[in-house]
């Protein structure tokens, strides 16, 4: 009889695999869009009250409070500090941390932390570095380039940052110890270390025993598989080397 794999102990929800929410500083969002009346001058004032360090992300946080007493947090992005003016609203001037629609940025502007549908708070281009390209507008969508190279349109109303999120230097700093990786994942919700299904023995995984380390069968296997089978690439939508 074998063990129970890595899914199943972390689809039970344990402390182990939980997110340490208490740890969270507050969510990354912007203010809903009816907060933000500008009484017709096109955008409203506000200042970075402070830069704070959120565990588990690896972005830097800046709190931002606007001249008509609404508080939030955002990505923080390069360039700005404590005390820097933003600007907020379709008027805006294109400055770093300045929060625009889309249909107010020009082509070729660099953005981040751009919302899906208007008034959502953000959920593209969040991560530490990332940054996202402004390549066109037609009617009421704007084509905007992710940092995956794909191009997406979105409406013109959803709102985004100007400038490239802070933090983008991490991963030059080698982690050079264990103890730093341990303490790196030990704020997220990931299992750390994370030991290889071909190191194991064949009772505890699809992939392991034999007399030396391989999947020694086809890796790749159907959505619909049973637990304790479905490891490796599940519902691959191609196998082998990609031809050129």
């Amino acid at each position: 009889m074998g063990k129970r794999i890595r899914q199943q102990r972390a689809g039970r929800g344990t402390s182990t695999f939980r997110s340490p929410s208490h740890l969270r500083v507050a969510p990354a969002r912007y203010p809903p869009l009816e907060s933000l009346s500008n009484g017709g001058r096109g955008y409203l004032t506000g200042y970075v009250a402070e830069l704070v360090h959120d565990p588990g992300r690896w972005v830097p946080l800046a709190r931002i409070v606007v001249e008509n007493g609404v508080e939030f947090y955002t990505p923080a992005v390069e360039g700005i500090r404590v005390g820097s003016s933003i600007q907020i609203g379709s008027n805006a001037s294109i400055a770093p941390g300045n929060i625009l629609p889309l249909a107010s940025i020009p082509e070729g502007t660099k953005i981040c932390n751009i919302e899906l549908r208007p008034g959502d708070g953000g959920r593209f281009v969040r991560a530490a570095g990332g940054y996202a390209i402004v390549l066109g507008k037609s009617g009421d969508r704007v084509i905007v380039q992710l940092p995956s190279g794909s191009v997406k349109e979105l409406l013109a109303g959803c709102r985004a940052t100007i400038g490239v999120v802070a933090g983008g230097g991490r991963l030059e700093k080698p982690l050079l110890k264990a103890g730093a990786a341990y303490h790196k994942y030990r704020v997220k919700a990931t299992k750390w270390p994370r030991v290889r299904g071909v190191a194991m023995n064949a009772v505890s995984h699809k992939f392991g025993g034999g007399s030396h380390q391989s999947e020694s069968h086809p890796t790749t296997v159907s959505r619909r598989a049973p637990p304790g089978r479905k490891v490796g690439h599940i519902a691959a939508r191609r196998t082998g080397r990609r031809k050129r």
